[in-house]
């Protein structure tokens, strides 16, 4: 499993390098797009969709992307990213759903089996996600890929405080595995990160001058991004344990589905791209 696990990573890896660098915007959004449309599938069937409503869900997904993507006049052409009207409405509701709704619901442990409105959960967190990523591109692709990065450091030092420190539970009923002690592992090492990309941030350009208050910023964002990606992560645990699965679908050789790889930046890439685009930009 873990021989099958590194090497679809191995392959991965340098295919989101060259789609992230090598492509301009617009063609970074049609892989993200082709990315997201094949999360909508597996969300449907984590949703309990019937055959023929899975397939209406990844059409209409698919349909409103092109639409998004290619109907957004000089402004996308330009490179400039989303009208704030989109960007704005998309990811904010997106970013309020996981700051205070999820939060709820995992708390409370919903059972929520309305496939309608599970669908447009799903739409809209899927939606916003890939908005979300396509909006940072748009300003730089290695500032995407160091927000993104925020992720991968809190997952690893998760995993490995959670291993060699855990002892309390952080949610038993949703995911057995992930301990209190990992969050707080995952916290420091990404404050560390955040400060040691801080130099690299101000000469790019990312940010504008380095201060107190701007070193206190930018490490609270990038906390704030690892709490969503934790929130994510125990989200779609839930929906999944809710369904009975252990996967959300089998297109990754040992990763499970594009929703396992993807269910972080799902609750973290929305507010982190409205951070980027009205207050570091």
């Amino acid at each position: 499993m873990l021989k099958t696990r590194l090497v679809t990573a191995a392959v991965l890896i340098p295919l989101v390098l060259v789609a992230l660098f090598g492509l301009g915007a617009r063609g970074w959004g049609v892989v993200t797009l082709a990315v997201v449309v094949i999360g909508a599938g597996e969300w449907a069937r984590l949703a309990g969709m019937r055959p023929v409503a899975s397939m209406l869900f990844v059409v209409v997904t698919l349909i409103v992307g092109m639409i998004l993507l290619f109907a957004t006049g000089p402004d996308f052409s330009a490179e400039r990213g989303w009208p704030d009207v989109i960007l704005a409405s998309i990811c904010g509701v997106a970013t309020l759903f996981w700051l205070f709704i999820a939060p709820l619901w995992l708390y409370f442990g919903w059972r929520i089996e309305s496939a309608p409105v599970l669908a447009f959960v799903g739409w809209l967190l899927l939606t916003a996600t890939w908005v979300a990523v396509v909006q940072v591109r748009t300003r730089a692709a290695g500032l995407l890929l160091a927000l993104m990065a925020i992720i991968w450091v809190a997952d690893t030092a998760a995993y490995f405080a959670g291993r060699r420190y855990g002892r309390n539970k952080l949610a038993p009923s949703i995911s057995p595995g992930k301990t209190w002690e990992g969050v707080y592992g995952a916290m420091i090492a990404v404050a560390i990160y955040a400060l040691a990309l801080l130099p690299l941030a101000s000469s790019s350009g990312w940010v504008h001058a380095i201060d107190l208050t701007t070193t206190l910023a930018w490490v609270a964002v990038a906390l704030l991004i690892a709490i969503l990606s934790i929130v994510g992560d125990l989200f779609e645990s839930q929906l999944k344990r809710q369904r009975g699965v252990k996967d959300s679908g089998r297109i990754l050789p040992g990763h499970g589905g594009v929703l396992d790889r993807i269910d972080a930046l799902l609750a973290a890439m929305p507010g982190a791209a409205l951070v980027e685009h009205y207050l570091i930009r």
